[in-house]
């Protein structure tokens, strides 16, 4: 009855017929498509990857995040059609638990220090593949594992693609910090490099986001273009900052899923 007056009182105000399903429908189906058409890049993207550089009996080290659950897809369906050995190393969690519940060998860098390639995400990255990383707060350890491989792969959809950091990704570079020092980063970081460092906070619990190594994250949101080498540095010179979510001279090639259904390569 309520549903039916309400349908009869928006018809009078703007005409025609009014289908509270109709709209429920329309709302679904952009967001619906846009989605499958991003979901679709980042596939392509992970798959061609793994096709190109993981061979048998490689050390392979398993980033975080949305793209590198395709990656894991891949070198699944890889390892059980083709037979290879592989050695999976996370950087996270997530991606231990992708890891085991794809069947495939678990190892970490203590028992395997030395990796042959790396694969995952990132941010956003620019023409030099300078990238920012963190978004989940899995910086720290993703530039542990990247650092280890002789190859740093990057796979990601068309959004992250950039000539210059920050015309995409506007929440700022992830700072990994020991929890006592954050007010004091925040502000040295302002005082230093201008912008604003802004504490992360949970989604699904009060207060801030604890990264898996038991730090706070603080979100530098920078206001102009730096020279990221030397920021880098600067920032990491800082007493009580753990890592930063700049990944510098570390990706050698990236693989970009566009809209069209085909595979950007860039190489640096």
């Amino acid at each position: 009855m309520i549903l039916h007056q309400l349908s009869q009182n928006l018809k009078g105000k703007i005409g025609g017929t009014f289908s509270l399903s109709g709209v429920q429908r329309s709302h679904r189906a952009v967001p619906g498509s846009a989605m499958d058409q991003v979901e679709s890049s980042k596939k392509a993207a992970a798959y061609k990857a793994v096709d190109n550089h993981v061979k048998d009996a490689y050390r392979v080290g398993i980033g975080s995040g949305s793209t590198v659950v395709y990656a894991v897809e891949r070198l699944a369906q890889r390892v059980h059609k083709e037979g290879l050995k592989v050695l999976c190393i996370p950087t996270s969690f997530q991606a231990r638990q992708l890891i085991i519940n794809h069947d495939l060998e678990l190892s970490d860098l203590e028992i395997t220090p030395q990796l042959d390639v790396a694969i995952d995400g990132a941010d956003e990255a620019d023409a030099k593949l300078t990238l920012i990383k963190g978004g989940g707060g899995c910086h720290l350890q993703e530039k542990i594992v990247a650092a280890a491989a002789k190859l740093f792969i990057v796979v990601a959809d068309y959004r992250k693609d950039s000539t210059a950091l920050g015309e995409q990704w506007t929440k700022g570079i992830p700072i990994e910090v020991v929890p006592m020092a954050y007010r004091t980063v925040q502000l040295k970081i302002e005082l230093e490099l201008g912008g604003k460092a802004v504490l992360r906070q949970a989604k699904a619990k009060a207060g801030p986001v604890v990264t898996d190594n038991g730090n706070f994250i603080v979100d530098w949101v920078f206001d102009r273009t730096y020279d990221w080498q030397k920021v880098n540095q600067q920032i990491k010179m800082i007493p009580g900052v753990v890592e930063t979510g700049l990944f510098v001279g570390m990706a050698k090639i990236a693989y970009f899923g566009m809209e069209d259904g085909s595979v950007k390569e860039r190489e640096v």
